[in-house]
């Protein structure tokens, strides 16, 4: 069941809204939780804090994060298409690099 999405995202990118996740969600026939935001919201943070992305230390920060719910596999299940390939998609960022292996599909 799609629940709306929080009211603020302090770091999201510029011209992102939550609209725009909607939209690139419905194409991909995800219905976004309050988990889905919640982990936009946490990619939104770790970019804006981070100068330069590692693909091994954001997926260990979202693997805590969500550690209480099943961690990695918890997280596959929200984003089947890989939680940092897919949900930065939904977040408007970009993909660190090795986040989407073209031969094998999304990894992380």
């Amino acid at each position: 069941m799609a629940t709306q999405a929080p009211h603020s995202y302090p770091n999201a990118p510029h011209g992102w809204s939550p609209d725009t996740a909607k939209e690139r969600a419905k194409a991909e026939q995800l219905d976004l939780t309050q988990d889905h935001w919640e982990e936009i919201a946490a990619l939104q943070e770790y970019y804006a804090k981070h100068e330069r992305v590692n693909l091994r230390e954001l997926s260990d920060a979202l693997e805590e994060h969500f550690h209480d719910r099943g961690g990695k596999r918890y997280l596959y299940s929200l984003f089947p298409g890989g939680p940092i390939a897919q949900g930065c998609r939904l977040a408007g960022l970009e993909m660190p690099p090795g986040a989407l292996d073209q031969g094998f599909g999304s990894v992380v």
